[in-house]
């Protein structure tokens, strides 16, 4: 059997600093504007005191440390089948410097599917969000 794409310990690392053009921008795209995301009065009132970005776009940047990994093969490509047990389990602010890291913990030639842990931590290495991918390879179609 031919050598898989990928294999269990290859990974990649996504480094960004959370602005806040980055979330006002995405709270446009899906129309999320939760005061949570951009009332700074709102939010002062909150424990944690400042606005925080959305989840989602966390899984936008694992999505990012994703795609520096799965890498195309000649006959298929790598597509996303998604991210199981996505958690954010401590706050981002804006301004926050996240670091992604993506590793392969799996891999499942016959079903052309790999399996990777995604963690992201902040600028004091404190763990804030944690997710599982799943990609997979798909043929390519014949032109």
């Amino acid at each position: 059997m031919p050598e898989f794409y990928v294999k269990v310990g290859d990974g990649a690392r996504f480094s960004k600093t959370v602005g806040e053009y980055d979330v006002y921008d995405f709270a446009g795209i899906p129309g999320d504007f939760s005061p949570n995301h951009v009332d700074k009065s709102y939010m002062q009132k909150s424990s944690y005191g400042r606005l925080q970005p959305h989840g989602t776009l966390l899984v936008g940047y694992m999505s990012t440390a994703s795609t520096a990994n799965t890498r195309p093969g000649a006959d298929e490509t790598p597509v996303s089948l998604g991210y199981d047990r996505v958690r954010v389990v401590g706050p981002i602010y804006f301004g926050d410097t996240i670091t992604v890291d993506y590793r392969i913990t799996a891999v499942n030639p016959e079903r052309s599917r790999a399996t990777a842990n995604v963690e992201i931590r902040n600028r004091n290495d404190e763990l804030v969000s944690v997710g599982t991918h799943i990609p997979k390879w798909v043929k390519n179609a014949r032109l």
